[in-house]
């Protein structure tokens, strides 16, 4: 009992990042890795990176660093990627996007949801007789809370994105390992140029 306590406690928010070609049935292959070791994907979005023609994966898990190391391990060796990392959300700078569908006749009733968007840092993107679009840029508690908010008046629809990260570092991880192994391949092929005495 102790030892699935002891577990559970050091379990914790995971972003992993892994770079690859853009490749079909990668995303699949990626995914496989997750199921098998039952860890679920908390959010999963994929992206251009920095670098021309390098896609970036941006994958969320809850669980423990083991468990999150292990898994990165294997994503590695899909042939596809170039390489893969793991951070704490305290190592990144995250954000994701929420999207509310409000009705429109609260808000030329009375000014609640107006004063709402502007505490909440929000804007509207659409206004119609009908319904409003609401866009709301935060971590997941703070699209939330505005949702919990915005119900009061009868969300229509409601959809949130998933995560978006960039390392705290002032370049892109892989950037630094493109550069090492650049050069680790420069050296061995000079030396196998090297002409023989």
């Amino acid at each position: 009992m102790f030892n699935s306590l002891n577990s559970e406690v050091m379990k914790q928010e995971y972003i992993i990042s892994a770079y690859s070609e853009n490749h079909i049935g990668l995303l699949n292959r990626i995914t496989i890795i997750f199921t098998r070791r039952k860890v679920n994907i908390e959010s999963l979005t994929v992206s251009e990176s920095a670098l021309k023609g390098i896609s970036k994966f941006t994958i969320v898990v809850n669980d423990t660093k083991d468990k999150v190391s292990n898994i990165v391990k294997q994503i590695d060796k899909q042939i596809e990627v170039l390489k893969a990392f793991y951070h704490t959300n305290e190592e990144m700078i995250y954000q994701e996007i929420a999207l509310y569908k409000v009705p429109t006749a609260p808000i030329m009733e009375s000014d609640q949801i107006e004063r709402l968007i502007r505490s909440h840092n929000a804007r509207i993107l659409e206004i119609t007789p009908e319904y409003t679009v609401i866009e709301k840029t935060g971590h997941k508690e703070e699209t939330q809370d505005l949702f919990n908010k915005l119900n009061q008046f009868g969300v229509l629809q409601f959809i949130r994105s998933g995560r978006i990260a960039i390392t705290r570092s002032r370049i892109e991880k892989l950037s630094e390992f493109l550069k090492e192994r650049d050069a680790l391949l420069a050296k061995i092929e000079s030396k196998g140029n090297r002409p023989k005495l």
